[in-house]
């Protein structure tokens, strides 16, 4: 029987590979950060002040609405986007199962060498 608790199988990690990759964007983390905010934002409000153009902010958006980070929502002609952190939970909540494996993996490991050194 494998050690491994559920949080450790391949298919939960690649679940949020998604996640982790469009966080691993600098653009993308500013644009996570201003629709944190909780208003709607429209491709052209989230281009002002950016260098940017439309078309590479809408490329963006899409990597994170395929990650469900955001949703895009359409009013008449409009293209909306909002903040959905559930994602993000689910993410912390990876991360802090692998730490914990990690804590419990090194409390062994400190175990074995505090009783190698008394022997």
């Amino acid at each position: 029987m494998s050690r491994r608790t559920p949080s450790a199988r391949p298919a939960r990690r690649r679940a949020h590979a998604p996640v982790f990759a469009a966080l691993g964007d600098r653009t993308r983390l500013a644009l996570v950060a201003k629709l944190s905010e909780g208003e709607l934002y429209s491709i052209s409000q989230l281009t002002q002040g950016s260098r940017l153009t439309r078309q590479a902010i809408t490329k963006h958006l899409r990597v994170l609405e395929h990650a469900g980070i955001v949703r895009c929502m359409h009013r008449g002609r409009e293209s909306l986007f909002a903040f959905n952190p559930e994602p993000l939970y689910e993410a912390k909540s990876y991360l802090e199962s692998v730490s914990e494996q990690w804590d419990q993996s090194l409390a062994r490991l400190r175990g074995f060498v505090e009783e190698r050194r008394l022997t």
